[in-house]
């Protein structure tokens, strides 16, 4: 199907648009959203205990975080051997693929005149259907594990689908597919919505991670001299 100049003038002035006024939006949004939240969780937790940064110990926070980030690294790791595989290799995949995806890189450069490695594009696509596989993985996790079926909220489920869109989207624009001009606006939309989205919803988690790692470390660590993992 051709597309006309009235479509096409239509289609370049929703790409400058998703590409430069909005993408910088959502880069701010993050940005400062992010020095919101994790100020605003310093403080509560100041609030509560006053004690709380002068028992914090950079040896058994360091320790725990490490734990943390190792596969089977905790026991309840070990415990869910399958699910820790597949939430470790869907982290990895979510950051490491838009950040070193050639496409992406190219348009930083061409923006701000910063550039770095990027990955084959091959590479890029595995990672994207790993991204992808997580996903659907968790969902019908969350649909048939009693313990984490009662758990779920509406929340859960968007913000699966909120991960999901900028990978199917870009996958589909990528190979071209029927209708890979639209979905490649999508893919720009999806993924500014993610980025501003993260310090508001349950994938604020990636920003206090290191702070609760720590704390719990510490406290166990330091204090009952025990492990946390």
């Amino acid at each position: 199907m051709r597309i006309g100049p009235k479509e096409d003038k239509v289609y370049h002035s929703i790409y400058y648009l998703v590409s430069g006024p909005l993408a910088w939006a959502s880069i701010l949004v993050f940005i400062f959203g992010a020095l919101f939240r994790v100020g605003t969780m310093m403080l509560l937790a100041r609030k509560r205990d006053n004690m709380v940064y002068e028992y914090m110990s950079v040896r058994y926070g360091a320790r725990s975080i490490l734990h943390w980030l190792t596969p089977l690294g905790t026991a309840g790791m070990k415990a869910r051997p399958a699910t820790t595989m597949v939430s470790f290799l869907f982290h990895f995949c979510l950051i490491a693929a838009p950040v070193f995806v050639l496409a992406h890189v190219v348009l930083v450069t061409d923006s701000v005149d910063i550039g770095w490695l990027h990955i084959p594009d091959g590479a890029a696509d595995f990672m994207a259907l790993l991204v992808i596989f997580a996903c659907v993985f968790f969902l019908v996790r969350r649909l048939t594990t009693p313990e984490v079926r009662g758990l779920s909220t509406w929340r859960d489920y968007s913000v699966l689908a909120l991960v999901a869109a900028p990978f199917l989207t870009g996958f589909w624009a990528f190979h071209q597919l029927p209708g890979f001009r639209a979905a490649g606006i999508l893919h720009m939309l999806a993924g500014e919505a993610l980025l501003a989205a993260i310090p508001f919803t349950r994938l604020s988690h990636m920003l206090f991670f290191p702070f609760t790692r720590a704390y719990m470390g510490s406290e166990f660590g330091a204090v009952r001299h025990a492990k946390d993992w």
